[in-house]
């Protein structure tokens, strides 16, 4: 059985990163140009195209683009997409470029020299349409709002060269993959049907229980990590990667499910992230993403299920990739096990919430973990984390979290 198509209507991937004398030369040629400074968001997304995952995409998305993914969910040419990739600059950095100008893309955190941007277009953005359409909210205190709000008025769009892919390879070897090499790994393992579970949080019994729901239905897991900036009070992904490997280690069976990490940072975008979840997951080579309660989110801005009920109100055929929708989960002490609010009769009193939030909440402050909350193996691992950590973090519940629905 063949896996899923890239995205797109060329359905082939389409790396921008360069290499060999290729790469050298640009990298030459791009210490005699204009420096531009980008965000780490930005820098994650240069990445995201360099490797591929965020096929068909040329470069950064220019007004019409723009425009079409706010409104519509589609690019100028037809084509689905969720969530606008830009690069923005304030009018002063913008008036140093002009259209036609290549620019050098430099990491404003690292210093380093990522990609080549040959100016296409300028254009000024409403960046409070962008956040209202793309997070539902205006609120600040979003984080993706924020970071949208943060960023230069002006766009500038065209396409790209990706020279580097940051910290990840050396950072992570053996974990960072780019989409052609899942693919490669899961067509050597025969895998035709692959279901993507997201995670940015350790890997508790629900997420255990998603990921084996998905190895009945599908021939493997991608269990993959975020390794791009997270909001402060989320866990490390050096973290988060050892819990998996010892869960996965100890209860699963063998070569059902794979570990990988992405080099995206998160929008906590709730329902359309879950789409831009699907659309780079296709590319990786995944049939099916995992799509259980708040997807994404953050807060109370989204309802527990909404990043599940956006893929039925997106245009058919958007996907190649479909949801695996997989309702509330919880422990329940009458069932004695993982079960869900379609496979258990019992009442709250019953049942354990388990989340990511609530987890990391009781760790920082020195609580008791429920039983039955986290494999004992992976307890160890994170209470090793806050036992290093100088300052309390701070980390709060939504209602979901607590599980009230």
């Amino acid at each position: 059985m063949s896996l899923v198509n890239p995205h797109g209507k060329d359905k082939r991937l389409k790396p921008l990163l360069l290499g060999g004398q290729e790469l050298e030369d640009a990298k030459r040629k791009a210490q005699g140009l204009p420096r531009l400074l980008i965000s780490s968001r930005e820098t994650s997304d240069l990445i995201m195209l360099g490797i591929g995952a965020f096929t068909p995409l040329e470069g950064f998305m220019g007004r019409a683009d723009w425009q079409g993914v706010c409104d519509e969910y589609r690019l100028a040419d037809g084509t689905f997409w969720p969530i606008p990739i830009t690069l923005s600059q304030t009018p002063e950095e913008a008036a140093r470029v002009t259209e036609g100008q290549e620019v050098a893309l430099v990491d404003s955190e690292s210093g380093e020299l990522m990609g080549v941007l040959a100016v296409r277009e300028q254009y000024a953005i409403d960046r409070a349409h962008e956040c209202k359409q793309v997070f539902r909210t205006n609120d600040p205190a979003h984080p993706g709002v924020a970071s949208v709000m943060a960023q230069g008025e002006v766009n500038l769009a065209g396409e790209v060269q990706v020279l580097s892919e940051g910290p990840y390879p050396a950072q992570y070897p053996g974990l960072y993959r780019r989409p052609a090499e899942m693919r490669k790994l899961f067509a050597e393992k025969g895998w035709g049907t692959v279901a993507a579970l997201q995670l940015r949080n350790p890997m508790h019994r629900s997420h255990e229980y998603l990921a084996k729901i998905a190895i009945e239905i599908c021939d493997g897991v991608l269990i993959q990590q975020i390794l791009g900036k997270l909001k402060p009070g989320d866990i490390p992904a050096e973290v988060r990667v050892r819990a998996v490997d010892t869960l996965v280690q100890h209860y699963f069976v063998k070569d059902t499910c794979v570990q990988a990490g992405v080099p995206l940072e998160m929008r906590y975008g709730g329902p359309r992230e879950a789409l831009l979840h699907a659309v780079f997951r296709q590319n990786f080579g995944c049939s099916h993403l995992i799509v259980g309660r708040d997807h994404a989110g953050v807060g109370e801005y989204y309802g527990p299920f909404d990043a599940q009920k956006i893929f039925d109100e997106i245009p058919p055929g958007s996907l190649e990739l479909k949801p695996l929708k997989i309702d509330m989960t919880f422990y329940c002490g009458r069932c004695d096990g993982m079960a869900t609010g379609r496979t258990c009769p019992h009442g709250k009193e019953h049942q354990l919430a388990v989340s990511g939030t609530m987890l990391r909440k009781t760790l920082s402050e020195g609580g008791q973990v429920p039983d039955h909350f986290s494999r004992p193996e992976v307890l160890a691992i994170l209470k090793e984390y806050y036992a290093t950590l100088e300052d309390k973090v701070e980390v709060t519940l939504h209602k979901y979290a607590k599980g009230e629905k």
